[in-house]
């Protein structure tokens, strides 16, 4: 079993000149474009094995966000999670909920190796820091899924604590793989082949300029529901074949970072405004998809011995254009996002559980021509016959 090699990047919905929202992307266009944040793949393919019981194909792996590049236990970081339907699994969610802060790197993987994950980030705080569990108490592992059992052999449990040390070793800053890499290896979108995304968004008012960056776990929707750009390109575009095992469901998971100075509060208010990315990309929610958004914030560090009864803290101010602009860019970023999940996919190599078609990319040539897409001077222009306010 081996990582699969690096493919040739696909143009990203601005290179195709689908321009989504109207605030400014950081230079990577990434959760990265947060300082200090950096992301981190392993991922798994192979075709099965003869062994006794046999194994069918892995498509799978794990995707680590580290909110800084330090030691997260000893300098945590201001958190909050936001259940948006909680058909899934999430370890260490009430924690964070609790203390409002995250103590390890944010795992992400497929449905049943959350225990592989949960013990891998273990292992790595214990690496770095000999007295947990002996004179500095435990720590507080943060893990998310989407089932890839449509793809992956999920039953296989081919997913090691060892994958996820290797995902934080290997994460950087920089520019972010999508697609069908890491934790969205085998995962479905929209009924076509889904994956990781991430996009980010500069928000400057009269004050300090911050950034939001966004990544997601995109598993979700039903194909006829697909909207990019406010058009319904589900409607006319759709994948090879209908999904025997039923087209929906699934999960989404969102990874959200700001570099404003929010507190946990304030963060699960950001929190909350993801759900109006995916709804722009035209999901309703279904009642068996598990979407989570883990938001945190770097403008501070927690540190796990205080030094003071008191910390000092910096909040943002809840009236003024500030936080409507962050509500702004939360909801732009998770839009964008996803469709570069879908748009960054390559092909699963194996037809899915029930012989279908899940596993095929959405195809640029189709959406571009679905879209009728009209550019002027860089800007959006009409959409098949839809017009965008502002745009006409």
């Amino acid at each position: 079993m081996a990582s699969s090699p690096d493919r040739g990047r696909k143009p990203r919905p601005r290179e195709l000149g689908i321009v989504l929202g109207t605030l400014e992307p950081g230079p990577h266009n990434a959760i990265t474009d947060v300082a200090g944040v950096r992301v981190g793949h392993v991922t798994i393919i192979d075709d099965g094995s003869s062994e006794d019981p046999p194994r069918g194909p892995a498509r799978t792996g794990v995707t680590v966000v580290l909110p800084h590049g330090g030691n997260l236990f000893r300098e945590k970081v201001p958190a909050a999670f936001h259940v948006i339907n909680g058909y899934g699994k999430a370890a260490g969610s009430t924690q964070v909920q609790e203390l409002g802060s995250i103590e390890t790197p944010i795992a992400l993987t497929n449905t049943l190796s959350i225990g592989a994950a949960f013990e891998g980030l273990v292992r790595h705080a214990l690496e770095v820091n000999p007295d947990i569990g002996r004179t500095a108490g435990n720590v507080n592992p943060v893990v998310a899924e989407c089932s890839d059992a449509r793809l992956n052999d999920i039953r296989a449990l081919v997913v090691r604590p060892r994958h996820v040390i290797d995902a934080i070793r290997a994460a950087t800053d920089g520019p972010v793989r999508e697609g069908s890499v890491g934790a969205g290896t085998g995962i479905i979108a929209y009924g076509w082949k889904g994956g990781i995304g991430t996009a980010s968004r500069l928000v400057s008012t009269a004050g300090e300029p911050y950034v939001v960056g966004v990544l997601v776990q995109a598993n979700f929707g039903r194909a006829r529901e697909l909207r990019i750009a406010g058009v319904p390109v589900g409607e006319s575009l759709r994948p090879p074949a209908a999904q025997p095992h039923g087209d929906g469901g699934g999960s989404c998971v969102i990874v959200l970072a700001t570099s404003a100075p929010a507190d946990s509060r304030q963060l699960g208010r950001l929190a909350r405004r993801a759900q109006n990315g995916l709804a722009r990309t035209g999901t309703s929610g279904d009642h068996n998809s598990g979407d989570y958004v883990i938001a945190f914030s770097t403008a501070q560090r927690i540190p796990h011995v205080p030094a003071a009864d008191q910390l000092p803290a910096a909040v943002l101010p809840e009236d003024g254009p500030l936080i409507d602009v962050l509500f702004q860019a939360v909801t732009e970023a998770t839009e964008e996002a996803v469709v570069s999940a879908l748009l960054a996919a390559e092909p699963a190599g194996t037809p899915d559980r029930d012989g279908g078609h899940g596993g095929t990319p959405l195809p640029a040539d189709q959406l571009l021509a679905c879209l009728g897409r009209v550019l002027v001077n860089g800007r959006p222009g009409n959409f098949g016959g839809h017009d965008r306010q502002g745009d006409k």
